[in-house]
């Protein structure tokens, strides 16, 4: 079974091929029954491995699968390999399969767009990208779909990119800033990787864990510093966040592959895969769990105070992948990737939700002042985006629930003050997604015009967005103890939990989540339906911050006033002070050195037989004179 793995990555290469040199002379049925068949084949790949490790002890659920030789330069030798492991595979059935569903509502979505061919060639290809990142057992192959995962989604986030808006700017601008940001973390991760060889002699995986111990403390540190740098840019973390809420300029299936199942989960996957290196470096360990609790609090601040339907959950998935690094900073690496499942299950259906909404309202509306009542005319979405408000709140029982609050638990046992920042952020978190909820849906119609010609979606983008709905709902069981619970099938791959709390205290800190969660729901009801005057006054309070946060605290700013408007200075100084003046004027003025001299020596060739005597005559005593001082 596991000698065909390799089949995971032919389909949706076979896809993106097909599609690219066929699809011009195929009709857009074809071409998305082609991209999402792919995806689903590889899922179905994934399911096989799955089942296959489960038939392998427990204990040694590990296996490497050589494909070929890949570079060879004196001793330096890395080999193209697989490493099938319950994490690996864990990730590659959550990507293959929340993906197929995103191609199978893309073909419903984009179907009256241009470039729909292109688009479906840019999406096989994102996936995979994301699949060589998570299955390479090596550090190189890993960088590969790195840097394949960026591209892709500078494609797909510039996909517009003709197009302008008071909201995006350029759309181009958008992808490029994805792109610009990215290479920032993507440097770290190369050098990250030149201290690994430098100092291990391998970038294999199991050869590095093996021998860490070989490797100084200080080294060590440093290296999983490096990393930590590449995973705040793929994961959108504090101080690289910037591009992700950009990235919604991209095509809505675009910003739910890029939040839920692919980019974004890339640097928490591989602080899980790493996990070993984390574990013998505490002080970068907790870097990453203070750079996850403050950007989950930032992402939800900012996100309270956002107007666009897609960038109240593009904020709000900077949080909940901030959530994802305090669990991997603390050690709760089984958690945080239970929170990787579980988000990417209800932040798709979130974004797809948010698409329905798109497509069915003239213009394609996102601004939550316009809207109102939806419930009437999208009842079906209005349902859908409920189930998955409830889960990003973590209200009980739902998935986001166990994920969230295993996360919570642990971060108690380590930190109080990150407990309390997790707990605070979750009240925002309860309370953001549902006053988007409510304003979206409930209440009375703002705009007349937006509701009287809103529109429901057909089944091809509701179907897909049903069974990420009951996924939403129902996921919370895989950590359940009843056959095999995640943290035990992920001991194997990142070892076993580090705390172990009393079923007691486990209970009280559920039932505070819980608690905490209903109340975030309650506040944004009595704000923006009943119209509370208690509530009105709370949240009024906060009134004097609400400029910052639509500001985003400033720090895009101050990156465009460090970065980009004094590279642009030094750019047009260059262009018009050293390149004009000093390299363009060096090579004019030897140009009119060259002339003079040309002009000079031209007036003896003025065709005059004295001349030329002269010359001669000249030339001979020059000669003479050379050998007479010679001799």
């Amino acid at each position: 079974m596991f000698t065909y793995a390799w089949l995971i990555f032919l389909f949706p290469a076979l896809g993106a091929l097909i599609n690219m040199l066929f699809g011009d002379r195929l009709s857009k049925t074809v071409v998305g029954a082609i991209a999402s068949g792919a995806i689903v084949a590889s899922f179905g790949v994934a399911v096989a491995l799955f089942v296959g490790l489960l038939g392998t002890d427990e204990h040694h659920r590990a296996v490497v699968v050589p494909l070929w030789d890949w570079i060879t330069i004196g001793s330096f030798h890395v080999g193209a390999a697989m490493l099938i492991d319950t994490l690996s595979v864990s990730m590659a059935l959550m990507v293959t399969g929340v993906a197929s569903l995103i191609h199978i509502y893309a073909t419903g979505y984009m179907h009256d767009e241009p470039r729909f061919q292109r688009f479906f060639v840019y999406l096989n290809f994102f996936v995979f990208a994301m699949l060589i990142l998570i299955l390479s057992d090596n550090f190189l192959g890993m960088f590969v779909g790195w840097e394949g995962v960026g591209l892709a989604s500078y494609l797909l986030i510039g996909f517009y990119f003709e197009r302008y808006d008071d909201t995006y700017g350029y759309y181009a601008d958008a992808g490029k800033k994805a792109f610009l940001v990215n290479r920032v973390g993507d440097f770290g991760m190369m050098l990250a990787i030149m201290a690994i060889w430098t100092t291990l002699g391998t970038v294999s995986f199991l050869e590095v864990f093996a021998n860490l111990g070989e490797m100084a403390q200080g080294t060590l540190t440093v290296v999983c510093l490096l990393l930590l740098l590449a995973a705040t840019g793929k994961s959108a973390q504090l101080p690289l966040f910037v591009w992700l809420p950009d990235a919604m300029a991209g095509p809505t299936p675009v910003s739910a592959l890029i939040h839920a199942a692919t980019m974004v989960t890339a640097g928490i996957y591989m602080i899980a895969r790493t996990s070993v290196m984390w574990e013998a470096a505490p002080l970068a360990s907790n870097t990453v769990a203070w750079v996850g609790a403050l950007t989950a609090l930032l992402g939800a601040t900012i996100a309270l105070v956002q107007v666009d339907l897609k960038k109240i959950l593009a904020y709000s998935t900077i949080s909940q992948l901030g959530y994802m690094m305090l669990g991997v900073g603390v050690g709760a690496y089984a958690f945080a990737i239970f929170h990787l499942l579980t988000h990417a299950f209800f932040k798709a259906l979130l974004f797809l939700s948010a698409g329905n909404v798109m497509h069915g309202l003239p213009g394609g509306t996102l601004d939550i002042r316009k809207m109102g009542n939806l419930r009437a005319k999208l009842p079906t979405t209005h349902l859908l985006f409920l189930i998955g408000s409830l889960a990003l709140a973590g209200f009980p029982l739902t998935s986001g629930f166990f994920s969230k609050d295993g996360i919570l638990l642990n971060v108690f046992e380590h930190s109080l003050i990150l407990y309390a920042i997790g707990l605070f952020t979750a009240l925002l978190t309860a309370f953001y997604s549902f006053r988007a909820f409510f304003l979206a849906f409930w209440g009375k119609e703002r705009d007349h015009h937006v509701f009287d010609h809103a529109h429901e979606s057909p089944a091809v983008m509701t179907i897909p967005l049903w069974v990420l709905a009951g996924l939403a709902l129902i996921a919370g069981v895989i950590n359940l103890p009843f056959i095999l619970t995640l943290e035990h099938w992920l001991e194997p791959a990142i070892g076993p939990l580090r705390y172990h709390p009393t079923a007691t205290l486990e209970w009280t800190l559920l039932v505070v989540s819980g608690l905490i969660a209903m109340a975030g729901i309650a506040l944004a009801y009595f704000r923006y339906l009943a119209n509370a005057g208690w509530a009105v006054r709370l949240t009024n309070l906060f009134k004097p911050l609400e400029g910052a946060a639509q500001h985003k605290w400033y720090i895009d700013d101050a990156y465009n006033v460090i970065f980009v408007r004094s590279l642009r200075w030094a750019s047009l100084w260059f262009a018009s002070v050293v390149d004009k003046n000093t390299i363009d004027g060096a090579v004019n003025r030897f140009g009119q050195a060259h002339m003079v001299a040309g002009n000079a020596v031209r007036r003896l060739h003025n065709g005059l037989v004295p001349t030329y005597a002269l010359s001669l005559f000249l030339g001979v005593v020059v000669v003479l004179v050379y050998f007479v001082m010679a001799i």
